[in-house]
């Protein structure tokens, strides 16, 4: 095979690459902005705010994580992990005694009459409810963090593609046409020096 054909293919085949990364990339960063969006959006619907600074609500070391938000609105995936690990599980705990919903809920089927115990059920499985919530907007606000990073990724990696395949098409254009890319050394061709 001619070296010139091989440079023209290796390079024409890196540009091909950097337009796919492009496209990679522009897809992974409306990804990213899309959730990004959704998430604050549909956050800030809710209208949650964080106890304010020196509230009776986030005293003590299981609310340390609070204080960092006091008075700000929940409105980011961040924020939701730390309301919900922070502050509902917190009085979640106190609230069952303890025990999970789960737990509560078999303990109520079994004493049906037993009205604080269900009003105990209903109030673990609405804060456990609103617990999951919050923590999937923490899931998905992550995944669009991450859909950020790989954009940013793809986007480098292109320049890169890019900037090799043209170097290659110039080498492409500077090697005689008649050289070949493996041939077999003839007692002809210099010898190579080692210093």
């Amino acid at each position: 095979m001619k070296r010139k054909t091989f440079d023209v293919l290796v390079s024409v085949t890196g540009l091909f690459l950097a337009l796919v990364l492009v496209v990679s990339g522009s897809l992974l960063a409306w990804a990213s902005h899309f959730v990004s969006d959704q998430v604050t959006t549909q956050l800030s619907a809710q209208k949650i705010f964080f106890p304010p600074a020196g509230s009776p609500a986030t005293e003590g070391a299981e609310f340390a994580q609070m204080r960092q938000y006091s008075g700000q609105q929940l409105t980011t995936g961040a924020q939701a992990q730390v309301y919900a690990n922070d502050f509902i599980a917190v009085h979640l705990e106190e609230a069952g005694g303890g025990k999970t919903y789960a737990e509560l809920s078999s303990a109520a089927q079994a004493a049906p009459d037993d009205a604080k115990l269900q009003a105990q059920v209903a109030t673990m499985f609405k804060g456990e409810t609103l617990r999951g919530l919050l923590l999937n907007a923490y899931a998905f606000g992550t995944m669009g963090m991450i859909a950020g990073i790989a954009a940013i990724a793809a986007f480098i990696a292109a320049a890169v593609m890019l900037a090799l395949g043209v170097l290659g098409l110039v080498h492409a254009r500077r090697v005689d046409s008649d050289v070949e890319l493996l041939r077999e050394r003839t007692s002809s061709d210099p010898v190579p020096s080692n210093a």
